[in-house]
């Protein structure tokens, strides 16, 4: 089984982990009403995807 020969200091393991950062998501705006959704999806204001009505609005 694999051990680590040194133990690993808190900086050094900080400076590592400080690299995990979370990125928004990415939106694109609707061609229909120009609300932002994200892409490759059904709007969820106007119900469309690529010009067609997909879902039923209320």
């Amino acid at each position: 089984m694999a051990v680590p020969k040194k133990k690993m200091s808190r900086s050094r393991t900080r400076r590592r982990k400080a690299q995990w950062k979370v990125a928004a998501p990415t939106t694109v705006a609707c061609q229909q009403c120009g609300a932002m959704h994200l892409p490759h999806r059904a709007c969820a204001e106007c119900g469309t995807y690529k010009r067609r009505e997909v879902l039923p609005t209320t």
